[in-house]
């Protein structure tokens, strides 16, 4: 079973334990035209390693393999986002089973769910919780 964290919790984590990473599992298109999480002020960035592939949205079949040639290990506290959590709880579940013990889920993700009128980054999630993110 994967902990979901809440994103402030995660900002915490972030800026106060050397071992702890965010991994942005989203696709180019998002992180391109969405944005990304601003970990400058925690001295870090935040890798990022496709969950899916775009357009196809297959599962990246090389997703651990990755995240091992990024210098993730089993010692990193590692902390997956996506657009509303559904698929960083995969990857984290995913991540888990490859050997990372230390692997949470961002509750509500980058953006969170949509509101009445269909927005996202309002309700909950990353933005919502106005943790530091820029525009790529």
């Amino acid at each position: 079973m994967v902990e979901n964290v809440p994103p402030r919790q995660v900002w915490e984590a972030l800026t106060s334990d050397p071992q702890a990473q965010l991994v942005d599992v989203r696709t180019d298109a998002e992180w391109n035209y969405v944005g990304l999480p601003d970990l400058s002020g925690a001295g870090k960035r935040p890798v990022l390693i496709p969950w899916q592939i775009y357009p196809t949205m297959q599962v990246n079949r090389s997703f651990i393999e990755q995240m091992q040639q990024a210098g993730l290990s089993p010692e990193h506290r590692i902390y997956f986002l996506c657009r509303s959590g559904v698929r960083s709880a995969a990857a984290a579940a995913m991540a888990k089973s490859a050997g990372f013990p230390d692997a949470y889920n961002i509750a509500d993700g980058f953006e969170g769910p949509a509101d009445r009128e269909g927005h996202r980054g309002k309700l909950a999630g990353w933005k919502a919780e106005r943790l530091p993110w820029r525009q790529a």
